[in-house]
């Protein structure tokens, strides 16, 4: 089941296990249940002092096991096989299931154990998505730590008939007690937040006793991260607010040019980030969505910045580099259908559409990498341009036409997504050129038309570009005093990790030489 490799990883992993636990499988005679049978077989023999398997499990769920510690009353299941990127949230949940201490603020730790409730949670995932794993490691280890939290982790793709009878067309998709509680990422910290309805009073506070700081950086990707580094190596105090570390990059699947590195994929990228970050010594705090800029009051004075949650921070210089998102194709029927059919990751939700009909809206390079993906999936893949040619590379394009499973139509302007009032079954499009409209019937549409900045809470404060996005010159500076930024948020063009994080660390050398050459008052003096 596991190469040689990945057995003696897991192996080394196993000895942090501390506490003895059991393994409960409840089988059928499927392949899937073979499969699992050999994998907990080759857990249990790792670690034979520590695990004991059991195989008389009578879940309904089935293939699918349970991991508790010996005298607990926690429940922690895995329906179907967690491998793929769901491998290493098998690990963990071993690991904490076994005594091994989690990377995690123990203000968290706390914050899980004092849950107070009857919660039930199912969370489907794919075994291709990248988003999943966060959302599985937070319920598992909600799980183990508190247990009136329950959870069960389920692989669609074992459990087709159930995915199609809960529509579950997006992965991860979270249920609570029976219902929709969220899709996509989600961190444990935001979980716990949407549960303990006082958490945001309390971070206000936090915020609000916090001393300002000499550079504050808002938003966590690759130009905040790079802004935070440089910024903390000269020595001056240094903090970053974000919603989630990493930013945009955790939804990248593969980056593969980035100068130095070969290859990787966003979510060890974002890792990376946040521990260099880290490593230097900045204040990170998480889950931190920004409201207002208060420009100072003085010359002299200190910018503030006001959180949704009600808290302010203060710094005498700020570097604003909040990035951006997947832009909306705005037509009828995006909104109601979202995550019913209408998506935006082909990796994490394409395995969702095995041997449907799916259209894919763009044909830039995202747009045709999409296609050519899904192509290996889906029965059909329809790609909608609106302009006359695909804007995609040479190399991409002709990929693309050459797969028997795709049709393209270039000047097709999409018009409405319908549905039959629960889900996506079909895209309407117009021929710019002789006007006719067409129906295309199918189960899910991928929207992939570019970026839009994260920048809706500045208008009115700074100038922005008629796209939205901050004008900066080429320090860095905006229109305000103090006031740097960096990145994807910004009218810098081609937006690129490296130029991000490569402008991150132009802002930071520019807020240090904004500070020092600030003027000193009669009364610091």
């Amino acid at each position: 089941m596991l190469t040689p490799e990945l057995k003696t990883q897991l192996g080394a992993y196993l000895q942090r296990v501390q506490q003895p636990f059991e393994l409960v499988a409840s089988l059928d005679d499927s392949d899937t249940a073979k499969q699992m049978r050999d994998l907990l077989d080759t857990i249990q023999s790792l670690r034979s002092d520590k695990i004991t398997l059991r195989l008389d499990g009578q879940d309904a769920r089935r293939p699918s096991f349970s991991l508790a510690r010996a005298g607990s009353d926690t429940s922690l299941r895995f329906a179907g096989l967690p491998l793929g990127h769901e491998f290493t949230s098998l690990v963990l949940a071993l690991l904490w299931t076994g005594g091994h201490p989690p990377k995690v603020e123990q203000d968290t730790i706390d914050a899980i154990k004092a849950l107070d409730g009857d919660y039930k949670f199912e969370v489907y995932m794919s075994l291709t998505c990248h988003n999943c794993p966060d959302v599985v490691q937070a319920l598992s280890l909600m799980a183990i730590l508190n247990p009136k939290v329950k959870t069960v982790v389920i692989e669609g793709g074992a459990f087709q008939k159930e995915v199609e009878e809960r529509q579950v067309m997006a992965v991860p998709m979270v249920f609570l007690n029976g219902e929709v509680f969220g899709s996509g990422r989600m961190s444990v910290e935001e979980i716990v937040a949407k549960l303990d309805t006082g958490a945001g009073e309390r971070d206000a506070a936090k915020l609000n006793a916090k001393d300002p700081y000499d550079v504050l950086i808002i938003g966590g990707g690759p130009a905040g991260s790079a802004a935070a580094v440089y910024a903390a190596r000269k020595g001056i105090r240094t903090g970053i607010a974000t919603e989630r570390m990493g930013g945009q990059v955790n939804d990248t699947m593969s980056i593969e040019n980035y100068i130095s590195v070969l290859e990787t994929d966003g979510p060890k990228f974002a890792a990376a980030l946040e521990a260099q970050v880290r490593h230097y010594g900045v204040e990170v705090l998480t889950q931190q969505q920004a409201a207002q800029l208060i420009p100072p009051a003085t010359p002299d004075g200190l910018v503030e910045v006001r959180f949704a949650n009600g808290g302010v921070l203060k710094s005498s210089t700020i570097i604003l580099s909040t990035g951006a998102r997947w832009r909306n194709v705005n037509v009828p029927g995006e909104q109601e259908y979202k995550n019913a059919g209408v998506n935006y990751c082909p990796h994490c939700d394409g395995p969702l559409y095995k041997g449907k009909r799916v259209a894919v809206i763009g044909g830039g390079n995202s747009g045709v990498e999409a296609a050519i993906d899904l192509a290996g999936i889906v029965e059909h893949v329809t790609l909608l341009e609106f302009a006359h040619q695909l804007k995609a590379d040479a190399v991409l394009v002709a990929k693309l036409e050459s797969l028997k499973n795709v049709t393209i139509h270039t000047n097709a302007q999409t018009t409405e997504i319908t549905g039959d009032g629960k889900k996506v079954n079909g895209i309407r499009f117009k021929d710019r050129i002789g006007g006719q409209e067409h129906l295309v019937e199918l189960e899910g549409v991928f929207v992939q038309i570019g970026l839009v900045p994260n920048t809706e809470w500045l208008k009115g404060t700074l100038e922005l570009s008629r796209f939205g996005e901050i004008i900066v010159d080429d320090h860095g500076r905006t229109n305000i005093p103090g006031v740097f930024a960096a990145g994807d948020a910004t009218t810098t063009p081609f937006k690129q990790i490296v130029i991000a994080a490569g402008e991150g660390a132009k802002s930071a050398l520019s807020a240090f030489d904004y500070i020092i050459r600030k003027p000193v008052s009669v009364e610091a003096a």
